[in-house]
């Protein structure tokens, strides 16, 4: 069993941060969408990342297919997807002008290799937690 790493003690998730959610379903049962929806009630800005929904809104917002295609900063790149995918997310994530603050990947989702990419660039990273049960806690 993985231990899920410690959000970094300098890092506080506050309303009014911008979080690009790659992986972000259009269907309302997917842990994705539950999630997002609760940080947008929460006052979190969210920009939907899935190029299966890229021009469709989802929590009404327009979705993008790549964190590529975000126009402005985001604070954080929250992720639902596969262990095994989260590599080549990182090498996006990298690529990103501004850089975002945090790369964090969702329950059961950890990669060493995501993890060393993206702190190589100075982005922290945070494994295996959900963002809304960390954001709850620190409440």
């Amino acid at each position: 069993m993985r231990t899920p790493t410690q959000m970094p003690t300098q890092l506080r998730l506050v309303p009014g941060q911008r979080i690009a959610v790659v992986g972000l379903s259009a269907k309302p049962d997917r842990p994705s969408y539950d999630v997002s929806r609760a940080m947008q009630r929460f006052g979190f800005e969210i920009v939907p990342v899935n190029p299966n929904f890229a021009g469709d809104d989802i929590l009404g917002v327009r979705c993008v297919a790549s964190v590529m295609d975000i126009v402005g900063a985001v604070d954080i790149v929250d992720c639902f997807r596969k262990s095994m995918d989260m590599p080549s997310v990182a090498r996006e994530v990298v690529r990103m002008s501004p850089l975002p603050q945090v790369l964090w990947m969702q329950l059961g989702v950890a990669s060493a290799e995501a993890r060393e990419i993206a702190q190589a660039t100075g982005i922290a990273v945070v494994e295996d937690q959900c963002i809304k049960i960390a954001y709850m806690n620190q409440q």
